[in-house]
């Protein structure tokens, strides 16, 4: 999922259009604070963000990313008609990992938007996953806990590996089926509560890093992405 901030109706609805054309699911929104709900229930694969908005300019909105531990890797894009070299300039150094220009091709957009995808997806693969006395290998598909490896089914590993790419974010079960499973749908919840607690016994001691937020969901306690 991509998540789009732009204050323009017209430019988000053709850049929304333009990447669903080519099989990326993307949503809009017109002011920060639509942003910010949106990603306490979600978390996106790339932020594209206008620099001049409503509420806040997008700078400030790019610190706040890169400031929460549950964001601080999220690929980001800047989308600015701020196109002087200062301005670049300054939007890289505050975090963003491109700088597009107002007026910009689709084409061009569509090719920058894939190249920052599959670089953030080979660098998320292979980093290792590590909270207090837990490391995980996501290229070994290997999982040390308190020193021993412990061997875990594939849905329990994408379990973990998720909750640990994401420290201290809520998932509901539902968001843990689709992000794991594939699919959604509450009377198939408890699937997630099983692989939760057969995980929490594999673990041993560090099992207790995946805390249960009554009524919600499931979280890994915050830690540390090497």
């Amino acid at each position: 999922m991509i998540y789009l901030l732009e204050d323009d109706g017209g430019v988000r609805e053709l850049i929304i259009y333009t990447l669903s054309s080519y099989g990326m699911s993307a949503v809009g929104f017109e002011r920060p604070s639509e942003l910010r709900e949106a990603m306490t229930k979600q978390l996106p694969s790339l932020v594209i963000l206008d620099i001049m908005l409503p509420e806040e300019d997008g700078l400030g909105v790019l610190r706040e990313i890169r400031s929460n531990p549950a964001t601080s890797r999220l690929p980001v894009m800047i989308l600015s008609a701020r196109c002087g070299e200062y301005d670049r300039v300054i939007g890289l150094d505050t975090g963003a990992d491109d700088y597009v220009c107002k007026p910009f091709g689709m084409m061009e957009l569509v090719a920058r938007v894939r190249a920052l995808l599959r670089r953030a997806g080979s660098d998320a693969k292979n980093k290792v996953l590590e909270n207090k006395n837990l490391e995980v290998f996501p290229d070994k598909h290997m999982v040390i806990a308190d020193g021993r490896e412990v061997s875990l089914t594939l849905k329990e590993f994408e379990l973990l590996c998720l909750l640990l790419r994401n420290p201290g974010l809520v998932f509901t079960r539902d968001q843990i089926l689709n992000h794991v499973w594939g699919y959604s749908f509450d009377g198939e919840s408890r699937t997630v509560d099983v692989h939760v607690l057969t995980l929490r016994k594999k673990l041993g001691s560090a099992g207790r890093l995946i805390e249960t937020v009554r009524g919600i969901g499931y979280r890994i306690c915050g830690g540390e992405i090497k």
